[in-house]
């Protein structure tokens, strides 16, 4: 009899059942898999509107399943028949902000809770059935323990009396299910949507994974790379700093269940143009970005444009596909950029620098300022007064909108690069979290440094290739090379490739790699292609939502039309070649002072090219 009732009352009773029996996460769900759990604030009435701002504000952390009325005990629109007061197997009860102590009831709270209100929020348990589905291991529920949950250093939007730290859970997935923990949780955004990190905990904050602040510690298996949520623990933080004279919580681990399928309550649809992409942008510290297939598309056609070879001088034996996107993922995610360039081909003229690498420095640098990036160009001593004179220019033509430092670097020491690099010379302070080199010349593997014709130029060049060595030693600081023939510096990357394919590709090849070499037709090509990859990037609601940890407001019009004004036109850099022009600066292949980059004119050829550009970047 008691069965056959059971079985008549159906799924909400049961869900009334397992609450009242006070099973712990892991019993519970085994039982429920795939429900969607909810973490819980009850707060007095007088801080409800600030506290669903904060909710409103912070939706990863806090996504608001459902704001009860005051003195309601129920959550009808959640789970049938139940009652806040009874339904997590624990709660904290919280005075003046500090837990003072754990129940398993709130009955005795009835007349106090008559002047609250409940606030129940998404919680990433609801999606690990998802996860699940996917062929993703959920490494918390195989070993049988509650997930970690870890405070970090990424501050929620203050709303009203509400501020505090985000809280995050973190699962191990293995490498090869990145893409699918990524997508299948995605489509739930009240079970906290996608990971908002993805790699090293210390980008977060987080000193020690197996010291967790709420949960228990979760052992990785080999292969595994920690992933991390937005967790409605925030919601306790939340609570913690605000310090109202009373306040409950569910208990980390104890959340209430509803009656209702995780990917039931307001899913995504994954449309394939939108899917989750993820690619590892440095291994050192070990981090990985997200943007969506169709940004990762747009990116490869930018990527297939500016290699093509008008010239027939074998540049695609150079070509790593994706370099210009993991490079960009990683300056989206940068704050500080160090731009080198300057190839002195012209030995034989003064100024012997070439029209090939400023115009593409400028242009990413003009983006770079836009994305709110501090930007520095280093050059060599010898071209510093005129390189601060072309910059001034760029600005007063319009080129770019405000000047960059133009500076210079001179080795007195073993210990210069470092020095320059990291503040007082401490590797753990770096300056810059990433270097660019465009159309830079590239020390060879006999320490020279050689033009295309294997002409040695090294006494026109200072060394800042130890930039670029001393970099690749220092955790966070990651390197970017754009060359069209291989003896740039950073493209020691494919040095095998510019030792087979290119013309005196044994002697000119640089013998220093970046992490990330951009293959190019021509070198300002590079330049103008990360621009506008970083433009469609930072329109990716994919990427923006996880560069900014599932935190704060979509990208404004007024911010839009701001980083649509950089990027590179038509008529920018034209004015670019005029300035150039102007101090002498001549064409790289045939030495002509005119508008004109390694042999090709201005027009037809680059400016085609910046026009399909744009083409690509704003469709």
């Amino acid at each position: 009899m008691v069965s056959l009732w059971l079985l008549k009352c159906g799924t909400n009773f049961l869900c009334r059942a397992v609450r009242l029996k006070g099973l712990k996460y892991s019993t519970r769900a085994k039982m429920k898999p795939g429900y969607q759990q909810a973490n819980v604030v009850i707060l007095h009435k007088d801080l409800a509107d600030d506290f669903e701002a904060f909710c409103r504000a912070n939706s990863s952390p806090l996504p608001l399943l459902y704001k009860s009325k005051c003195g309601e005990w129920s959550c009808g629109p959640l789970a049938t028949g139940s009652d806040i007061r009874e339904d997590c197997p624990e709660y904290c009860v919280f005075e003046n902000g500090v837990l003072a102590k754990k129940v398993a009831s709130l009955s005795s709270y009835t007349p106090q809770l008559q002047d609250m209100v409940t606030f129940y929020l998404g919680c990433s348990f609801g999606f690990e059935s998802a996860l699940k589905a996917a062929g993703v291991p959920v490494r918390n529920v195989e070993q049988g323990k509650n997930v970690s949950m870890y405070k970090t250093s990424v501050a929620c939007i203050r709303a009203g009396q509400f501020h505090c730290p985000m809280v995050v859970s973190m699962r191990p997935v293995p490498e090869d299910k990145l893409d699918a923990a990524a997508q299948s949780t995605h489509v739930i955004p009240l079970a906290h949507g996608g990971p908002i990190h993805i790699g090293d905990p210390k980008l977060l904050g987080i000193q020690d994974l197996s010291q967790p602040d709420y949960g228990d510690p979760v052992k990785q298996c080999p292969g595994d790379v920690p992933v991390f949520w937005a967790c409605g623990v925030t919601g306790i933080e939340a609570v913690k700093s605000c310090k109202p004279v009373l306040a409950f919580t569910h208990s980390p681990g104890c959340m209430f269940i509803t009656d209702q399928k995780a990917e039931t309550i307001s899913p995504l649809t994954l449309e394939p143009a939108h899917c989750p992409l993820t690619f590892c942008i440095s291994q050192n510290p070990q981090h990985y970005s997200i943007a969506s297939k169709r940004a990762v598309q747009q990116i490869r056609a930018i990527e297939e444009l500016v290699v093509e070879d008008p010239g027939s001088r074998g540049i695609r034996a150079l070509f790593l596909q994706d370099e210009l996107l993991k490079a960009c993922l990683s300056l989206s995610h940068s704050s500080s950029v160090l731009i080198t360039t300057g190839f002195p081909t012209h030995y034989m003229h003064n100024p012997p620098e070439e029209t090939d690498g400023p115009p593409g420095a400028i242009a990413m640098a003009a983006m770079l300022q836009a994305l709110r990036k501090e930007v520095v160009i280093v050059t060599d001593e010898r071209a510093l007064e005129m390189n601060q004179h072309i910059m001034r220019d760029a600005v007063e033509k319009g080129v770019i909108k405000t000047a960059v430092p133009v500076i210079s670097f001179q080795s007195n020491g073993p210990d210069s690069a470092l020095q320059f690099l990291c503040h007082d010379g401490d590797p753990s302070k770096p300056r810059f979290d990433h270097l660019v080199a465009i159309e830079r010349s590239g020390r060879a593997t006999d320490g020279n440094y050689y033009n295309m014709r294997g002409v040695n130029i090294k006494h026109l060049v200072d060394p800042i290739d130890d930039l670029f060595t001393t970099a690749s030693t220092i955790a966070g600081i990651t390197t970017t090379g754009i060359g069209d023939g291989g003896n740039e510096l950073g493209m020691g990357k494919v040095k095998a490739a510019v030792k087979a394919y290119m013309p005196n590709g044994n002697l000119i090849a640089c013998d220093v790699a970046a992490d990330f070499a951009i293959t190019a037709g021509v070198s300002n090509w590079g330049g103008y292609a990360v621009a506008c990859a970083l433009y469609v990037l930072n329109l990716c609601p994919i990427h923006w939502r996880y560069l900014h940890s599932g935190l704060g407001l979509s990208l404004t019009p007024d911010q839009q039309s701001l980083r649509m004004a950089c990027l590179p036109t038509v008529a920018k850099e034209e004015e670019m070649l005029h300035i150039l022009v102007k101090y002498g600066v001549r064409s790289g292949k045939t030495a002509n002072l005119g508008l004109e980059v390694d042999g090709l004119t201005f027009h037809p050829y680059h400016s085609d090219i910046i026009q399909r550009l744009r083409n690509l970047t704003l469709a």
